[in-house]
């Protein structure tokens, strides 16, 4: 069976996604907050590569940028979100139409459930101090039947 990574067109298709939803978020007046004192001129590509890995694509972010710990802590230690959490996931939400990856409703659905289990649980765990987040933490892989364990 194919790989989330591959059914949503590889390398290509995880750019076109991140490039959607980083679009989408700039522009929102809620979540644009997280990008208000700047972000890595890399974001998007970092981004893409962040996801293929955690979507069943090579390990490119681990194995050029770092591991989950070193993500989660950049979105650690900024209190509680619930609003722009939401507003997030109905941007990616939009961003899968954008690029077209709405239109085949398993990947839809299961590219939702990804990204809205990893707004709401990995990246929120943390939210009184990034000093919480434990060292060692591997990328979550995430299939068609959700978290891989």
């Amino acid at each position: 069976m194919q790989s989330l990574f591959e059914a949503a067109g590889g390398m290509d298709g995880m750019r076109r996604l991140a490039d959607a939803w980083h679009r989408r978020v700039l522009v929102d007046e809620v979540v644009a907050h997280a990008f208000s004192h700047g972000f890595h001129a890399e974001h998007t590509e970092r981004l893409a590569a962040y996801w293929a890995e955690a979507l069943g694509g090579p390990p490119a972010y681990s194995s050029a940028y770092g591991d989950e710990t070193f993500v989660v802590r950049m979105h650690s230690g900024n209190g509680e979100h619930e609003e722009m959490d939401r507003r997030a996931i109905a941007c990616f939400d939009q961003a899968l139409i954008d690029t077209g990856l709405a239109d085949d409703g398993p990947l839809r659905q299961a590219l939702h459930d990804y990204f809205a289990w990893a707004t709401t649980t990995t990246m929120a765990r943390y939210h009184r101090t990034a000093d919480d987040v434990p060292e060692g933490l591997r990328i979550p892989r995430w299939s068609w039947d959700g978290l891989q364990a």
